[in-house]
């Protein structure tokens, strides 16, 4: 396992408007990056639209102009890219957290809880299954928004003496009035199952005149808030994720060897 650097983008959104979008991020935020300067960059929950449930008119295939556009600005930034987006396939619809290179699409997931405050799951299919990523040999659970609020769900597993995964990404459209919320649960995130958990929200308001005041953040494994990248304001930030941190923790105070398997109580 190396060092990860991760680039998180705290963007505002362009209602239903991909191209919008795409040259915001662009000018805003990459045309800011070296190439090579980041191994990941994650954008926030439905980066080309914001929230919305017109699953009709801006749903895509994988190999649709959204897709692409990552891939795109992956081979351009020398480095990974992923944000949740519309994908159909079959008839069906998902809010899909995708992960690309300049190679391609390296990982996807889809998003399990869906909000039904919003009505998501009126419009949406659920995903059946965790995804964990990999990168410079760590290993990266894909959780999308609402799905922060479900533990069991995250759990960090005990396999084989080893953890399941090293850190935990959630991108999210999470909405101001519930920001305590956010802060809140992305800590307990980090401390129950040890590792580095990164939320990456937008700012702005939405086609629905819903607020949302960021507050993307790094938590350690410990706990510690290692990025705070503030509220209502866009920005584009960077943090280290530590190998030494992962062993250091695994060695000095291995709490998850004590864990509970939740199976044994369904």
């Amino acid at each position: 396992m190396q060092n990860l650097i991760v680039a998180i983008v705290q963007a505002k959104l362009f209602w239903e408007d991909k191209q919008a979008n795409f040259n915001h991020f662009e000018t805003g935020f990459f045309s800011k990056m070296q190439p090579g300067e980041a191994d990941l960059v994650i954008l926030p929950e439905m980066f080309n639209s914001g929230f919305s449930m017109n699953v009709q008119g801006l749903a895509e295939r994988m190999d649709g102009p959204s897709v692409n556009w990552l891939i795109t600005q992956s081979a351009k930034l020398n480095c990974q890219i992923g944000g949740s987006l519309i994908i159909e396939e079959e008839g069906k619809f998902f809010n899909r957290f995708v992960i690309t290179s300049k190679k391609g699409i390296e990982s996807f997931y889809d998003k399990r809880h869906l909000f039904r405050m919003a009505n998501e799951n009126n419009y949406f299919n659920a995903g059946a299954k965790r995804v964990i990523h990999e990168l410079k040999g760590w290993k990266i659970l894909l959780q999308v928004c609402y799905d922060l609020r479900f533990p069991v769900f995250s759990r960090n597993r005990n396999i084989n003496g080893k953890k399941e995964y090293d850190a935990l990404i959630y991108t999210a459209n999470w909405p101001e009035k519930r920001s305590f919320i956010w802060k809140n649960l992305i800590q307990a995130r980090a401390i129950e199952n040890q590792v580095y958990v990164l939320g990456i929200n937008r700012v702005g308001v939405d086609g629905n005149e819903i607020n949302y005041s960021g507050d993307s953040c790094a938590i350690d494994p410990w706990g510690n808030v290692v990025l705070n990248c503030g509220s209502n304001s866009e920005s584009i930030q960077f943090v280290q994720l530590l190998a030494n941190e992962m062993e250091k923790i695994k060695t000095s105070f291995p709490a998850f060897l004590d864990a509970d398997d939740f199976e044994n109580f369904l």
